[in-house]
């Protein structure tokens, strides 16, 4: 019996629907439809290892939510010997973060330490850390000091210029106040520091740049094409010091040379 035109085209349409239902069944294979596989999150915590001394305090119960809750990112607190990402000590390796309980404290970062672990560390270091260290307090009183801002330190500064010359217009000018260097140990002024002080201080190429602008002398110094001559109606008090910037030029490329003092840790006042 030969089939019909009917038939034909029911056919037909059976194995355009075969062709869908495997079409359909490719595609829901490759997206995980039909066979669910689990997806698996890529986990927003690390372990952070911190000493009994720490942990007793009460101050991590108080810094990390404050963290957390910026980042989503948990910190699971386990034993300072345990496996762990980031661990806090009392040691002098790592990042400095806060000083408490008599101890300057350092966070370490371990290999394969991950992303949320060095965020912590930088969120810690940063200004909104240092800012929630310095403001945890038990019974009203400050307990921890955050870590002062590290900057990168990029070496000495070492100024060109004649040094040698230098050395010598800084004892005739200003060897008769500060302690230039050995020869002016018994010629200067006990009240004003020396040389090697001064060169101690964060901003001591500022300070020696700009000295005729700083008292006590703008009253006795004219430096050529910069201050103004005296007044006639007040005259210096002492004999004048007086030099051209080339001259200054030389002081601060000796300067840059003298090694500084070595004043001792900073007063810690509790």
């Amino acid at each position: 019996m030969k089939p019909t035109l009917a038939d034909l085209a029911s056919n037909v349409r059976e194995e355009r629907v075969g062709c869908r239902a495997l079409i359909f069944l490719a595609v829901a294979l490759s997206a995980g439809i039909l066979f669910h596989k689990p997806v698996i999150a890529q986990s927003r915590s690390f372990r952070m290892g911190v000493p009994n001394a720490i942990a007793e305090t009460g101050f991590l119960q108080y810094l990390l939510p404050r963290f957390s809750l910026k980042t989503g990112i948990r910190i699971e607190i386990v034993g300072d010997t345990e496996t762990s990402e980031l661990s806090l000590s009392e040691g002098a390796s790592g990042v400095a973060v806060f000083s408490g309980l008599g101890k300057t404290w350092f966070l370490m970062t371990h290999e394969e330490t991950n992303e949320h672990a060095i965020r912590f560390r930088d969120w810690l270091t940063g200004d909104i850390g240092r800012r929630t260290v310095d403001a945890f307090q038990e019974d009203g009183k400050q307990v921890f000091t955050a870590a002062l801002e590290q900057v990168e330190d990029d070496g000495p500064v070492v100024l060109s210029g004649d040094a040698i010359r230098g050395e010598e217009l800084a004892v005739l000018h200003c060897g008769r106040c500060h302690m230039v260097n050995e020869a002016t140990r018994l010629t200067t002024i006990g009240s004003s520091p020396s040389f090697a002080v001064m060169r101690s201080f964060s901003d001591w190429q500022m300070r020696f740049e700009a000295f005729f602008a700083l008292n006590p002398h703008p009253a006795f110094t004219v430096i050529d094409g910069v201050t103004e001559p005296f007044d006639i109606s007040r005259p210096s008090p002492i004999v004048p010091v007086q030099m051209t910037l080339e001259e200054l030029e030389a002081i601060l490329a000796f300067v840059s040379r003298i090694p500084p003092a070595d004043l001792g840790a900073p007063i810690q006042y509790q």
